[in-house]
């Protein structure tokens, strides 16, 4: 039997039992910022206790801290979009007006990573993981190329768009997910045997999808037995993340949403603007940062992100 919606007096929805469990009554979400075009792509650094986020639309490098409050580290930023840290604590982003994944090294200097694909430019990449073993994955959608405001425009040369392996020590590229239309957001399980990735086609194409796809991924590699994980309503996915049981957070047009690694809904995180992206932070990585229309939301929860490496 289905259970009826509840929703608690801090405007959290419960679809399911389990949601309890991730989520405390009283919790309230905190509105730490506004006055971005577009906020996207953030990312907690335990360092100093600070989150990196996008304003992509706005092509602007935004970075707060409790202490702080909000300094810009990049304008123009080349209309970055996802963001993450790799295993030397280097900030990694997806430049969609590059149409390249770049790489802040530790004196400051960017550096481009890479930006081709078999000889020929990527579209714009749009969002990115980092898995433990230094690989970077990241989807590459037209959205640089032909939305205004999120790129610089230009010719697509990929025939498609597809999700990329990327591998830093090598320089070797693997296009590992051909079958979707418009790959957005993507996070890896907490054992990374599995790969979700948003697919937000229905922004801008008739019949265009709103779901995530899930992933089998064999000897760390390769992708197999993609099937659909869940539908999202209202809007499209974006942005994704997991805390340490798998359930998955995902962005949506009202609120985050939380699903179970089986698929079934949990809850839903009301938020006042479209929310874009989600990440794990906070000393004890139960912090929940939200990226979403011209704000940097958080709220704490009662589940913890996966620890990154």
């Amino acid at each position: 039997m289905t259970k009826a919606v509840e929703t608690l007096p801090n405007g959290i929805e419960i679809y399911d039992d389990r949601m309890y469990a991730l989520i405390g009554s009283d919790a309230q979400l905190d509105q730490l910022t506004d006055g971005a075009v577009h906020s996207e792509g953030p990312v907690y650094f335990s360092a100093d206790d600070s989150v990196i986020w996008s304003d992509a639309h706005g092509n602007r490098l935004l970075r707060w801290s409790e202490p702080d409050g909000v300094t810009v580290l990049r304008d123009p930023s080349d209309y970055q979009n996802g963001n993450a840290h790799d295993l030397e604590g280097r900030l990694v982003s997806c430049s969609s007006g590059l149409r390249a994944i770049i790489r802040r090294e530790l004196a400051g200097q960017w550096r481009v990573l890479c930006d081709r694909y078999q000889g020929k430019r990527l579209n714009s990449p749009n969002d990115l993981v980092v898995k433990r073993d230094g690989t970077i994955w990241f989807t590459d959608p037209p959205y640089g190329i032909t939305e205004p405001n999120q790129g610089y425009g230009g010719e697509q040369e990929q025939p498609g768009s597809y999700v990329y392996r990327f591998d830093p020590a090598t320089g070797e590229i693997d296009a590992v997910v051909t079958d979707m239309l418009r790959p957005n957001g993507l996070t890896f399980s907490p054992d990374e045997q599995r790969l979700y990735v948003s697919d937000s086609s229905a922004f801008n194409i008739a019949n265009g999808y709103h779901h995530i796809r899930a992933y089998d991924i064999l000897e760390g590699r390769t992708i197999v037995n993609g099937r659909v994980f869940a539908v999202i309503d209202p809007g499209q996915p974006d942005g994704l993340c997991v805390d340490e049981q798998g359930n998955v957070f995902t962005s949506s047009r009202d609120s985050v949403q939380i699903y179970a690694p089986n698929g079934t809904r949990l809850g839903k995180i009301p938020v006042p603007e479209t929310v874009a992206n989600v990440a794990f932070g906070g000393r004890d990585r139960d912090r929940l940062f939200i990226a979403a229309g011209h704000s940097l939301y958080a709220i704490d929860l009662e589940t913890q992100g996966i620890l990154q490496p």
